[in-house]
């Protein structure tokens, strides 16, 4: 049995599927050039404001866990954003060029572990717009815990964000001062 010390707020967790709202960033931005199979294996250039995200997870309570699962051999130039925040990324090669959810199975397993592991986490906050991740909310939901995603606009999937106790549009994060 765990006691929760009840004398500080409950922490957050924060994960991030990186490539995902990243990628969403690319074809809004750059106007789909991401899908396309060789522009989505070489180096990328920094898109996501890390900063405005970190912030909206510490306004809900201490930043307990900040992990990341990513490709990182083609996201190096966020390097310093990433480090600045003490970021734990986890490496993850896919096992062929095609291959997808890779993140998503690890980030729920890991998201799940923390749950039962750590019971000062109170609130878990997940940057991502995928629907995969809805049964990762339910769960959440289901331990008494709150559920906050974040994702971009355009590729946010509806029920996804339904499932969530509140969800965050990328887009507006970066326009509030």
């Amino acid at each position: 049995m765990h006691l929760i010390d009840r004398t500080h707020p409950p922490a957050v967790a924060l994960y991030w599927d990186f490539e995902n709202l990243h990628a969403a960033l690319c074809e809004t931005r750059l106007e789909g050039s991401y899908s396309k199979q060789d522009n989505r294996f070489k180096v990328q250039d920094p898109l996501v404001n890390i900063q405005a995200i970190v912030d909206l997870a510490a306004s809900l309570g201490p930043v307990a866990i900040n992990r990341a699962y990513c490709n990182w051999q083609y996201f190096g130039r966020y390097r310093d954003a990433l480090l600045h925040h003490a970021m734990e990324l986890v490496q993850l090669f896919p096992p062929g060029g095609g291959a997808k959810n890779g993140a998503d199975i690890r980030l729920c397993l890991d998201a799940a572990d923390d749950l039962a592991r750590f019971p000062h986490i109170g609130t878990v906050m997940v940057v991502s717009g995928d629907s995969d991740y809805m049964p990762l909310a339910q769960r959440i939901r289901a331990a008494g815990r709150q559920v906050v995603g974040l994702g971009a606009r355009k590729t946010t999937n509806a029920h996804w964000a339904a499932s969530c106790h509140a969800f965050h549009y990328y887009e507006e994060l970066e326009a509030s001062p």
